[in-house]
């Protein structure tokens, strides 16, 4: 993670990603940098527009929030029923008990 996480420094400070830049971050955070994983990551970012790929996957987060609300008031009103049913129940065990 902490790769992807050099890289979007690079990217967010207008920097050209590549080996150097990424194995000098690395470097001055404390993590012994491995060169093949390096190497891995400047070749897939090659062509990708990181702006882009950013938008796309906050796009699903965003939608997401508000599934989770729904989902909440849901079991809210459930509960509330659920409540209504027990307290039913009660009047009527109280005219037979």
């Amino acid at each position: 993670m902490e790769y992807i996480y050099a890289a979007m420094l690079l990217h967010k400070a207008g920097k050209q990603i590549n080996e150097s830049g990424i194995n000098k971050i690395l470097e001055a955070a404390g993590i012994t940098p491995q060169e093949t994983r390096i190497k891995a990551l400047v070749a897939a970012l090659d062509g990708v527009d990181i702006e882009k790929a950013i938008k796309e996957a906050a796009i699903p987060v965003a939608t997401a929030a508000p599934i989770k609300q729904e989902t909440k008031k849901e079991e809210k009103k459930e509960e509330k029923k659920e409540e209504k049913i027990e307290q039913a129940a009660a009047g009527l065990g109280a005219l037979f008990g």
